[in-house]
């Protein structure tokens, strides 16, 4: 039996089928299902491909001139709902047959990368900003099309060739038409991509990615070119060639915003680091809370192109910071969606970062400015005493708090420069609202020896102090730890309570770890003390989020020269009547929820708190 072979139909005439020249199944797999996390990234990868041909072009016209660009050079989008198709053409550099076939035939081979070989000894200014560097951008273009054709004429050539392919493995190259150089590429759109042939959503896709190439894009809508992008990228420019109504402009497009800017910051670093940077210190806190996302979204570009706002160039602490940063040495990875890890980022961070602080210190020489700032965005600042231990330091001369002693808003130095002889410790009081924390029995002792107390409002105030330790050779210490420290001379002269003292610690038990006499109280019978660990705040900080370890209870402080303490000792404090046991306890028990209620914290039990208060209340109404 003689065996036989089918043969394939001879190809069309000027028709050339080839196979691309690598494992083209599975890198297009990945392209398509694996590279990028958008599928809307391919416009972004086809626009960049354009910018880059038309700045090739404008690179070679420079020596050439025969290859100048045309007058109004753009990249025109096309969308075709009848014909689902959407084409992408541009009056780029081109690419003859051969390119096409190496170009496009060749999977991470890119005519970009090839041709940066050329830029080595250009000058800087004559040097395009070239985005595409990995020769894969254009293959995302399968992720929405099931076909793709690119007709492309050379600058300078008379001829037009066609490349084909549905992503399979093979791609065809044949002679076509095109009426002037550049290079347009049609897709035939899947059947699940309708979205990517609206007009209004190719605009938002150009808006977000591209909205700053200098190159115009244009959006056909019915049978008209629409602007799709600003092309100007601000931060690229002087300071002497804006105005501030330019900047505010594009804070406010940049953000959404309505306000004005509080400060801005606009420089180029150059060096062996070079980049530029547009930043927006707001002037109003965001309607979305800071706190839902503690994530900094300064918008990262390369070469003009939007990348990322998840590059995190900032520290959490800095959040509120908007605005772009846009370099043309960092390194992405292939899919340009996620950085690779670099010592560039790195020190793209900590240059942004030092810069943005410099710039909080200038501010901070005028308190009236600064206070704007800081009843803003205070609170968030203050993180970074606790988790930023570089910048520590830096952060430390920034923060502001009320104080026991002076109106208005304080700093550390401040505080530093106006203690007493002799002092060697920063006093704090942490709590939730500076205007009860300034009437609390806490400061009782503190008041009467002329000793300043920080105020601290801020759910960060009651953590931070541990990491800081000191400032300025300063210790920080909470009031609620102070102990003896503030005792005056009084204290020596105090009456001896030390068996009532014993019946209210023998009366509450567990409730507290001591009942001991006070030593900083004037005013007030009782007042809670921190035992061992942190201080009170923290402590409820840490019951609220429902995070609290075990941990001592507090100590209860008597006023031995108290009018109430002393007419309860004259009447409980030799302990030798049991009858009066239980009315001791009973008085141990309310002293206790007084000084709770003092701290703002509730009664260890409100309803009978209550019945003890009705019940003194109505012996001291009732008739003689």
């Amino acid at each position: 039996m003689t065996e036989t072979t089918t043969e394939l139909p001879p190809e069309p005439p000027g028709i050339e089928r080839h196979g691309f020249g690598a494992e083209v199944g599975r890198l297009l797999d990945l392209v398509v299902h694996s590279l990028y996390s958008e599928r809307e990234i391919f416009l972004r990868e086809l626009v960049a491909n354009s910018a880059d041909a038309v700045d090739r072009r404008r690179f070679e016209a420079l020596t050439d001139p025969a290859l100048a660009l045309p007058e109004g050079a753009k990249v025109r989008i096309v969308p075709d709902k009848d014909a689902r198709t959407l084409l992408i053409s541009d009056d780029g550099i081109g690419m003859t047959r051969q390119e096409l076939i190496d170009n496009l035939g060749t999977i991470a081979r890119s005519g970009t990368r090839a041709f940066g070989a050329k830029l080595a000894d250009a000058k800087p200014e004559e040097r395009p900003s070239l985005i595409g560097q990995f020769g894969v951008g254009f293959y995302s273009a399968f992720m929405v099309a099931d076909r793709v054709q690119v007709t492309s004429r050379k600058a300078g050539a008379d001829h037009a060739f066609m490349w084909e392919s549905n992503g399979m493995g093979e791609f065809t190259v044949a002679p076509a038409m095109r009426d002037a150089p550049g290079t347009d590429i049609l897709l035939h759109i899947k059947a699940d991509a309708d979205e990517f042939l609206e007009p209004i959503r190719l605009e938002a896709i150009v808006r977000k990615w591209a909205d700053h190439i200098t190159l115009p894009i244009a959006i056909v809508r019915d049978g008209k070119e629409e602007a799709a992008n600003e092309g100007t990228a601000l931060w690229r420019k002087t300071k002497s060639d804006l105005t501030e109504q330019q900047y505010a402009a594009f804070y406010r497009h940049l953000g959404a915003l309505f306000d004005s800017p509080w400060a801005t910051l606009h420089w180029r670093a150059e060096g062996t680091l070079e980049f530029f940077a547009l930043l927006f210190v707001p002037g109003m806190k965001p309607f979305e809370p800071l706190d839902n996302d503690r994530k900094s979204r300064v918008r990262l570009h390369v070469r003009r192109m939007f990348i990322t706002d998840e590059a995190e160039l900032l520290p959490p602490w800095l959040r509120f910071v908007q605005g772009v940063v846009d370099t043309e040495d960092l390194p992405l990875n292939v899919s340009r969606e996620m950085l690779q890890t670099t010592p560039v980022l790195a020190r793209i961070r900590k240059a942004v970062t030092n810069r943005v602080l410099s710039e909080l210190k200038t501010h901070a020489k005028d308190a009236a400015d600064y206070e704007k700032f800081w009843d803003n965005f205070g609170p968030v600042l203050k993180e970074g005493l606790w988790e930023d231990a570089e910048h520590r330091k830096d952060i430390a001369a920034l923060v502001r708090f009320r104080s026991s002693a002076v109106e208005g808003w304080t700093g550390l130095a401040d505080y530093v420069g106006r203690m007493k002889e002799g002092q060697d410790t920063i006093w704090y009081l942490a709590g939730d609202n500076a205007e009860a924390l300034a009437k609390s029995p806490q400061l009782e002792g503190f008041r009467a020896r002329g000793i300043e107390v920080l105020l601290m409002a801020d759910p960060i105030d009651s953590f931070w102090p541990d990491r800081m330790d000191e400032f300025e050779g300063k210790r920080l210490k909470s009031v609620t730890q102070a102990g003896d420290e503030v005792a005056g001379a009084e204290a020596a002269d105090a009456p001896d309570i030390s068996a009532l003292l014993a019946s209210f610690k023998t009366a509450l038990g567990e409730a507290v770890s001591d009942v001991r006499a006070s030593r900083r109280l004037t005013d007030s019978a009782v007042v809670l003390a921190a035992g061992a660990g942190p201080d009170l705040q923290m402590q409820r900080l840490l019951r609220r989020s429902g995070r609290a370890g075990p941990s001592m209870p507090p100590v209860l402080e008597v006023n031995p020269t108290h009018p109430l303490i002393a007419a309860l000792h004259a009447r409980f404090g030799t302990g030798e009547d049991p009858a009066m046991r239980d009315e001791a306890a009973e008085m141990a028990g309310s002293l206790l929820d007084l000084a709770r209620v003092q701290e703002g914290e509730l009664p260890r039990d409100p309803a009978e708190f209550a019945r003890r208060i009705t019940a003194l209340l109505a012996g001291k109404l009732a008739p003689a």
